[in-house]
Formats: structure tokens, C-alpha cells, sequence
């Protein structure tokens, strides 16, 4: 082999180990952004959710986050379809962009208090946008990934996604027993 050829071999390996680790921090981003929803409802479910039941409250939080999970199927299906004629990129950028609108509209969202039934919606519709999104981002990263790969390290490069969804739940329960602690932290020091 010439060193043309070896530096063009080196390219396309560096270009797609890129790939793979950019479609794997998305992945990762997804997740976390799903799953720190569910972290974190312990905190927030009485901001949306009316009533002096704790359990009542729960309940309905985690009603929101399952409704989410069923929107997966649907997601999977139309960013299938833009991912054979767009394109994986195109679909997955599109997933991490429709997952940011999600969660930014959680951020963003009044509570219960100050709009009434409209807060539970805005979180309804908010979790909605994210399941869809992660239906989406799901299959268009294994295909992207494995599309990505080396023909002979497919698999381990397809792995990369399950590594990154386990990763993200990780991720959003370390942010909250960290933000657990510094609350704690700051309790001891008043």
C-alpha cells in the first residue's frame, strides 16, 4: 500500500469514528433529556398537577412520561420515512432539535397555579414532542451508526447506542443525586 492510500484509509477511519461518536453523543443527549424527566417529576409534579395527593400527583406525572413511550412507535415510522429520503443526518438532527423543543418547553412551561389546566397540557403536549422525537432518533441512529461503521465492526459501533441510552438514565440520576447533595449541603449550612 502507497502512503496516498494510507492517508486516504486514515481519513475515512477518522471520519467515521467522528460520525459514530457524534451519532452517539446525540443518542446520549435523547436519553438524558427523556429520562431526566422522570428523575426529576418527584420535584415538579405538584407544579402541574392540582391536588393535596402526593400519590394523585405522581401518578399523573408518570402518566405523562408513558404516554411519551407510546408516541415512540409513531416517531420511529415518519423520521424512518425522512431518514430514506432525506437522509440519517438529516433525521437525526432533526430528532435532537424536535427533543431540545421538548424539553424547552418543559422549561418554560407556568405552573399549575398560574394557568390552570393549561400547565398539564403544555407538559402533555411537551412529553408528546420528546417520545416522538426519541421513536425517531432511535432507529435512525442504530442505521446511521451501522451505516457509519466498517464493515467488519458494524456490530461493535451499533452497540455504541445501547451503551448511550443505559449512559443517559445514568446521566439524569448523577444531575439529581448531585443537585440532591448540594441541596442537602446548603440545608446543613443555614
Amino acid at each position: 500500500m502507497n502512503e496516498d492510500a494510507a492517508a486516504i484509509d486514515i481519513k475515512t477511519e477518522a471520519a467515521r469514528l467522528r460520525a459514530i461518536l457524534i451519532g452517539s453523543v446525540g443518542n446520549l443527549v435523547e436519553w438524558y433529556d427523556f429520562y431526566v424527566y422522570s428523575a426529576f417529576s418527584l420535584y415538579f409534579a405538584d407544579s402541574f398537577f392540582p391536588g393535596e395527593d402526593p400519590l394523585a400527583q405522581m401518578m399523573s406525572a408518570s402518566g405523562v412520561f408513558a404516554l411519551g413511550f407510546l408516541m415512540r412507535p409513531i416517531g420511529a415510522y415518519v423520521f424512518g420515512r425522512i431518514g430514506d429520503g432525506r437522509g440519517r443526518r438529516a433525521a437525526l438532527m432533526l430528532s435532537v432539535l424536535m427533543m431540545c423543543l421538548g424539553s424547552l418547553l418543559i422549561a418554560l412551561a407556568p405552573t399549575y397555579a398560574t394557568i390552570g389546566v393549561g400547565a398539564p397540557a403544555t407538559l402533555l403536549v411537551a412529553r408528546l414532542v420528546q417520545g416522538v422525537s426519541l421513536g425517531g432518533e432511535y432507529g435512525s441512529s442504530a442505521t446511521y451508526l451501522a451505516e457509519m461503521a466498517h464493515p467488519e465492526r458494524r456490530g461493535f459501533y451499533s452497540s455504541f447506542q445501547y451503551v448511550t441510552m443505559i449512559a443517559g438514565q445514568l446521566l439524569a440520576l448523577c444531575v439529581l443525586l448531585i443537585l440532591q447533595n448540594v441541596a442537602l449541603d446548603a440545608q446543613a449550612l443555614r
